[in-house]
């Protein structure tokens, strides 16, 4: 698989503390070209006022060097004055674009963070036109690869735009803080069908997309984690639409697609929470979540208004965002082809969740073939390949979830029930 990328999501792909502080480390290497520029021409000097000495030394070698050691010194200090100003630049987006996400919550902490990018952006007249730029290339690169098919052009250059816009235009991509689902779901009947003891947590995305249920017709796995200090935690495996049916029995349908995306109280959503609970989850245990398509949106909302402590969530192919605190993390597989996936809108500028938060993304099965009709690159099956590829990268980014799953490891039970849920009328 090639050209997979893993970052924040978003613009903002490098914190910009992270870039300031390369910066600073770069300012530090070019004081030291300048000591050694400044030795060199000592030694220089020494030499050709030494008489007979610089018949021995190749003196014009020794002034290329110390010219050379100069540009170095040049280099450094300009790299790192372009690398602070990306970081202001990068600052005065996320300030921003957090204080428009306020606006409607908190219109007084929006204010002051626009009055903080304001005075960011009136310290260097280059700064505002940077951040337009970045965001610019962000709007024209966040739905490469859902456009352009060669087998079904028709439907994927003009019905999967459409779907891509959906997400931009009605802003409903993206879940914004304070926004909570309204109404009342449909009634619903949980029961455990199956039960197990793994004998130990996933060591990998891709084995966690691996848990999803196995029963025939169960569509969520509650995984608990007993652990010797006697805490526990939680790890839902929510399966995604199981139905494009509308309001039968079964909760996973196009019916509660709808209804999460436009804010609305689900079937599936509720048939979560009383597999949880059956489960023995109380209000303040942590549940993590790992879910595929619809159960994207049922994870936001676990994660943003549940009386669970949702720490880690890993998304395949949501059609959300969610906007988390700081101190939750989320990873999110996404296929730049999945039409599903692009109607998070392309996500946000400023990305989601914890500084370990990152968004993997990649075109699936980027050879145009007829399986296409069938948007395979949404397929669960699909999106465990990109995790499998992601996992074999043993990249730095991944340690968060990698450290996950290795404290999950630790528990001395696991005890795991899959649950088939229905609406009752």
């Amino acid at each position: 698989m090639s050209g997979l990328t893993i970052d924040h999501g978003g613009a903002i792909s490098v914190d910009p503390d992270a870039l300031r502080d390369v910066a600073r480390r770069v300012d530090a290497v070019a004081c030291r070209y300048d000591d050694a520029h400044s030795a060199i021409m000592r030694a220089h000097r020494i030499i050709v006022d030494t008489p007979g000495l610089s018949a021995h030394v190749d003196t014009v070698g020794l002034w290329a060097s110390g010219q050379h050691v100069s540009r170095l010194h040049s280099e450094c200090r300009e790299t790192a004055s372009s690398t602070l100003l990306m970081a202001d630049a990068y600052e005065y987006v996320e300030l921003r674009a957090e204080a428009e996400m306020l606006a409607q919550t908190d219109p007084s902490t929006a204010q002051r963070l626009l009055r903080r990018a304001d005075r960011l952006a009136a310290s260097d007249d280059r700064i505002q036109a940077m951040a337009d730029e970045v965001i610019a290339q962000w709007r024209a690169e966040r739905f490469e690869g859902l456009t352009g098919n060669l087998v079904t052009p028709a439907l994927y250059d003009e019905v999967f735009r459409t779907v891509a816009m959906v997400g931009v235009v009605s802003g409903l991509g993206k879940v914004l803080p304070g926004e909570t689902l309204r109404g009342k779901a449909d009634p619903v009947s949980v029961s455990p069908v199956k039960t197990s003891s793994p004998t130990g947590a996933p060591t990998g995305l891709a084995g966690a997309f691996g848990r999803m249920p196995t029963t025939a017709g169960a569509q969520v796995a509650v995984e608990k984690y007993s652990f010797a200090d006697g805490t526990t935690k939680f790890v839902a495996y929510l399966e995604g639409t199981q139905s494009v049916g509308w309001g039968g029995k079964e909760p996973w349908d196009s019916k509660s697609n709808l209804q999460l995306y436009t804010g609305q109280r689900s079937a599936s959503y509720q048939s979560t929470l009383d597999a949880l609970r059956a489960a023995g989850a109380e209000p303040g245990d942590e549940v993590d979540v790992v879910a595929h398509s619809q159960s994207g949106m049922v994870a936001a909302h676990l994660a943003m208004e549940s009386e669970f402590d949702v720490q880690m969530q890993i998304t395949a192919g949501s059609p959300v965002e969610p906007t988390l605190d700081d101190d939750q993390t989320i990873i999110q597989l996404r296929h730049t082809n999945d039409p599903v996936s692009a109607l998070a809108g392309g996500g946000s500028p400023e990305g989601t969740g914890s500084d370990d938060s990152v968004t993997i993304s990649t075109e699936a099965n980027p050879n145009d073939t007829f399986d296409d009709l069938v948007v395979d690159a949404h397929h669960l099956e699909t999106y465990r390949d990109t995790a499998r590829f992601a996992d074999d990268l043993s990249d730095p980014r991944m340690d968060a979830v990698d450290e996950f799953w290795r404290e999950l490891d630790a528990a001395e039970v696991i005890e795991r029930t899959e649950y088939q849920a229905e609406r009752t009328e």
